[in-house]
C-alpha cells in the first residue's frame, strides 16, 4: 500500500511542476523571477528558450507517468525496460539536482544572495531531495 501510495505523491509533485512549466510555455509570468538562476537579479526569461521550457514540462509530466505505470494505476505498451530505468534515472537526477553544480543551484552552491538562490534553498532543493529519497524508496520496497 505504501509504494502506490508515494507513486500517487510523485505523480502529482511532477504534474504540478509540469503545469508550471507549460504556464511559462504559453506566456505566463507569475514565478520567473524566481526560477531562473543567475549570479545578479537580472537573470531574463529570455535567456530560455520556450523550446526547452516545453520539454521539462513534458519530461516531468513523463515521469509522473512512469510512476503511475509503476504502480500498476495505468496500463500503457511501453517496454519494461523503460519503467525499470526511469525507477532509478528519476530520483537520481534529482538527487543530483539537490547537491547542485556548486555554483548557482543545490544545497551546496556559492551564490546565495540572489532570488533564485533562495528559493533554492527553501523550496527547489529540498523539493528536489525529497523525489529523490521517495524514489529510492519506491526502488527499494518494490523489491
Amino acid at each position: 500500500m505504501i509504494i502506490p501510495t508515494l507513486s500517487i505523491v510523485l505523480f502529482l509533485i511532477f504534474t504540478v511542476l509540469s503545469g508550471f512549466h507549460f504556464y511559462w510555455f504559453f506566456g505566463g509570468e507569475w514565478g520567473l523571477d524566481k526560477v531562473i538562476p543567475s549570479k545578479d537579479d537580472t537573470a531574463s526569461s529570455l535567456a530560455i528558450p520556450k523550446f526547452a521550457t516545453l520539454i521539462v514540462a513534458l519530461g516531468l509530466f513523463s515521469f509522473g507517468m512512469i510512476y503511475l505505470i509503476n504502480a500498476g494505476f495505468i496500463h500503457l505498451q511501453i517496454p519494461n525496460w523503460i519503467v525499470n530505468f526511469g525507477g532509478y534515472f528519476i530520483p537520481a537526477i534529482f538527487t543530483l539536482r539537490a547537491i547542485g553544480d556548486f555554483n548557482y543551484a543545490g544545497f551546496f552552491k556559492k551564490i546565495k544572495h540572489t532570488d533564485f538562490a533562495k528559493a533554492d534553498s527553501k523550496i527547489f532543493a529540498p523539493l528536489c531531495l525529497f523525489i529523490g529519497i521517495i524514489g529510492f524508496l519506491i526502488q527499494l520496497l518494490g523489491k
